[in-house]
């Protein structure tokens, strides 16, 4: 893939629409014989304080499409554009992190958490990144976590917590740092149902109550009723 040339969309700068836009997203893996079309041609728009679904069967394209909604990966061609008028998809890499590290914020299947930090200090990380004062930092990450409704765990580690609570310490990490943008993949993969259904309830509520532009990603019908927009992909085309 060739490099591409960062820019700005003035048309994206002068509107009121989404925060986060995919336009005829292409992502192909390999080359000749093993070449694999991941996504064909996939469009979106992400508007504010709105939680887009995104499900299909394992292999239509979900994870390939959030990665390149948060800037973990490029398309191979079609553009990622943010709102105020920057292509995303075509910034230099060090531009890149700035936006994850500023705009977006994640929640993993796997949890992600780092096993010998307490939940605070997991939650704290993206400040320390960011370089915050301490005293900002402990009075967000407390307010992070009463957010999710893990004020009295604090200082347990992931071990010591159930696998709803490790998720919600998940989300508290990705909202910590005030992300317009959120991208979750997966979120209630290893959770049981009930567990995931109050996952879900709750990244709807912080969406709609904190204007987050939400993308998750899912393969169960169940979930699909959460969502205020519902983006099927089969085998990486949208339906």
């Amino acid at each position: 893939m060739s490099e591409q040339t960062a820019y700005r969309d003035d048309d994206v700068v002068a509107s009121t629409g989404p925060v986060l836009r995919g336009v005829d997203l292409h992502r192909t893996f390999g080359a000749g014989a093993t070449e694999v079309h991941a996504l064909a041609g996939v469009g979106l728009e992400v508007p504010a304080g709105r939680l887009t679904v995104v499900r299909g069967p394992s292999g239509s394209g979900k994870t390939t499409l959030l990665n390149l909604l948060g800037g973990l990966d490029r398309p191979t061609s079609g553009e990622v554009l943010l709102d105020d008028g920057w292509v995303l998809s075509a910034l230099a890499e060090k531009e890149v992190l700035a936006v994850r590290r500023e705009r977006i914020g994640y929640v993993f299947q796997s949890f992600g958490l780092v096993p010998v930090l307490s939940a605070a200090e997991n939650v704290e990380v993206p400040l320390r990144l960011q370089k915050t004062p301490v005293a900002e930092r402990a009075r967000r990450v407390e307010e992070a976590l009463e957010l999710v409704g893990l004020a009295r765990h604090t200082r347990q580690r992931p071990y010591e917590l159930s696998g709803g609570q490790q998720q919600r310490v998940g989300i508290a990490r990705a909202l910590v740092s005030d992300p317009d943008i959120l991208i979750a993949d997966e979120p209630t993969g290893q959770l049981d149902s009930d567990t995931g259904a109050m996952i879900m309830d709750l990244l709807v509520r912080l969406t709609h109550e904190r204007g987050i532009a939400s993308v998750v990603s899912t393969h169960d019908p169940v979930l699909m009723g959460r969502a205020d927009q519902v983006v099927e992909l089969h085998d990486g085309r949208r339906v």
